[in-house]
């Protein structure tokens, strides 16, 4: 006899994702309660892009001695982060706890949710998914790394020192940090995706190669103006380090799309000569 498989009912698959949903919780609190707990070593990572001695500076020093180009190597500067709530500095610590939590136990989070749905999908559904999940979850922590190391440090430079006037100091407010820090780093993980949605859109016949190098001009426009917004400095090598990121995966995301294509037109020519036999 053949291996008999078990067919779940609505009742026993929400049963089976209550139990999913309910060890994710356990990991997300356990790592949350873990990063709460080391305070002083989780806030001097958060912190540390405010700091002058910050390692992206260090880096920009030396290539401006290498270059010979000291107009390279920022200024030293000093910003002040304060606090005018009672409870933001608990409410900071609680929601940065659960955000390290979160992005600690995020490869475990996505092992449950694909190891739920799974069962679902067809064999190459399920290679396709692999895929997509793994490379996606993959650019995401680059696009997140990328500011915290580099963008997110040269544009609050700039704002937190920019003055209208030198009557007016800057005192840059706890809350005005972290929320910064936490859109920036959130968006450039979408930014990154786009290979990602590329190959998705390529899959569903949405977009083309010819497409996307017909109007790489324009993208190329689109994407300088997003790294202005981004990193809003007068410097044009900030901009070039935030822009060419962005212009790479614009040409990555044409291969991938044009190999998409070449692979779905071979699979078309395999399955027309299949009927003809």
């Amino acid at each position: 006899m053949g291996q008999q498989q078990k067919i779940l009912t609505f009742w026993d698959h929400l049963e089976e994702l209550r139990h999913v949903l309910f060890r994710i919780a356990v990991a997300v609190v356990f790592l949350m309660l873990v990063a709460f707990l080391f305070k002083d070593e989780l806030f001097a990572i958060v912190l540390a892009p405010k700091n002058a001695d910050f390692i992206i500076y260090h880096f920009f020093c030396r290539m401006a001695d290498a270059v010979a180009m000291p107009s390279l190597c920022p200024e030293v500067f000093y910003v002040k982060i304060i606090n005018i709530q009672l409870a933001a500095q608990f409410i900071t610590h609680m929601s940065v706890s659960f955000y390290a939590g979160l992005l600690l136990a995020s490869p475990y989070v996505i092992y449950q949710l694909f190891r739920f749905v799974s069962p679902a999908l067809y064999e190459n559904e399920k290679k396709y998914s692999t895929r997509v999940v793994g490379w996606g979850y993959f650019l995401f922590m680059m696009g997140v790394l990328l500011n915290y190391f580099l963008i997110f440090p040269l544009t609050f430079r700039f704002l937190a020192t920019y003055q209208v006037s030198v009557e007016v100091e800057n005192t840059i407010t706890l809350s005005s940090y972290m929320d910064t820090l936490m859109m920036m780093s959130l968006m450039m993980g979408i930014v990154f995706e786009i290979p990602v949605l590329c190959w998705l859109f390529a899959k569903l016949g949405f977009l083309t190669a010819d497409f996307m190098k017909r109007y790489r001009r324009h993208a190329i426009v689109i994407i300088l103006i997003v790294g202005a917004i981004i990193t809003p400095t007068s410097d044009v090598f900030t901009l070039m380090m935030v822009s060419v990121p962005m212009y790479l995966l614009y040409e990555v995301s044409i291969w991938i799309v044009s190999r998409t294509e070449k692979k779905q037109q071979e699979e078309s020519v395999e399955e027309e000569v299949f009927e003809k036999l």
